[in-house]
């Protein structure tokens, strides 16, 4: 569903926006870096097609898959890096406290095309070494405080660069669990809770995705085998310029041998154990971590005030979608 805000125009000429996505993009890296202390490091774009490394999403999603001359496998473009980087964090030989991040540029060609959704992926992935002793909610809370203090300095840097824009994301998290917005919110789905709890709240971070809520239905598909269940959590905020919520981030506490073990029963894919990721995984071999991804595009897209995130990245539509934005000026990168 697309959704065109009344007299909407671009606060920025084309020119205009391409330089600032570079502010936009170098000023957070910058910050994100020096809030979260992480290095950068250089990560693929694609992975050898059954090893278990690769991010399922929902589990339904088609990777891109292609063959390589001298390999027997074929290798996917990866959906997400959430899985390589805890091997990464080993092999490099991360201590607790350390992290690193990367710049992640995915094909997601199943991904229905609206105004904040496109086939092209571009996110910075992160991830952390911790101790056991963190496996909470309370250090996860306060690892979303800092993201959120990443994105609230790159805002005041482009308010400050660029005449026009406002800013529009608040500091103040609303912290709430899954479940408590199913029964704060009964009769609406997923996603109008979603809406609602960020037009009351504006900046929200759901906890608890995953696993079924007590109606039988997950709030939303996460894969069993990089985030535990209990530990992780989408950052939104609201939106005024389409009236919509906009996740910016999805992250958590990854998943230890125990909930490793109890995700892949509960979801059914007991015969990932076999995989190589997860020998490592289930045998002690792979470091405690936190991470995630947060949405370059998107992040652009809220900071800059654009109608459609392909005023800020570059991408293939459909003709519909070229169509309606024609007519409604909206000018795609």
């Amino acid at each position: 569903m697309k959704i065109l805000p009344k007299h909407y125009e671009s606060l920025l000429g084309v020119r205009e926006t391409e330089l600032a996505i570079k502010t936009v993009k170098d000023t957070f890296e910058r910050t994100f870096a020096d809030v979260m202390s992480l290095e950068r490091i250089s990560a693929p774009m694609f992975v050898e097609s059954g090893s278990g490394v690769n991010d399922d999403l929902n589990g339904v999603e088609r990777p891109v898959r292609f063959d390589v001359r001298g390999k027997e496998r074929q290798v996917e473009v990866v959906h997400s890096l959430a899985k390589w980087k805890r091997m990464a964090l080993k092999k490099y030989g991360y201590l607790p406290g350390e992290g690193i991040y990367t710049d992640m540029n995915a094909i997601r060609r199943d991904e229905e095309l609206d105004n904040l959704h496109s086939i092209y992926v571009d996110q910075w992935d992160w991830e952390r070494v911790i101790t056991g002793e963190l496996r909470n909610l309370d250090y996860l809370k306060s690892t979303v405080y800092d993201i959120v203090l990443a994105i609230k300095k790159t805002e005041i840097q482009i308010c400050t660069a660029f005449d026009g824009i406002d800013p529009i994301v608040s500091e103040d998290v609303f912290f709430i669990t899954s479940e408590e917005l199913r029964q704060r919110f009964p009769r609406l789905t997923p996603k109008q809770r979603e809406a609602a709890v960020c037009r009351e709240h504006r900046t929200v971070f759901i906890m608890k995705i995953g696993a079924p809520l007590a109606d039988g239905m997950p709030h939303d598909g996460r894969a069993p085998d990089y985030d535990d269940w209990e530990l992780n959590g989408d950052l939104i905020v609201y939106y005024p310029v389409l009236d919509c919520p906009v996740e910016l981030s999805s992250m958590g506490i990854r998943v230890n041998e125990r909930s490793l073990m109890a995700q892949l029963e509960l979801s059914g894919h007991t015969e990932r154990m076999d995989l190589p990721y997860h020998r490592a995984l289930l045998s002690g071999e792979l470091p405690l971590t936190v991470g995630g991804g947060i949405g370059q595009s998107r992040l652009c897209m809220v900071l800059l005030h654009k109608a459609h995130i392909g005023e800020v990245q570059a991408s293939v539509w459909d003709e519909a979608t070229l169509r309606w934005c024609a007519e409604n000026g909206i000018a795609l990168l």
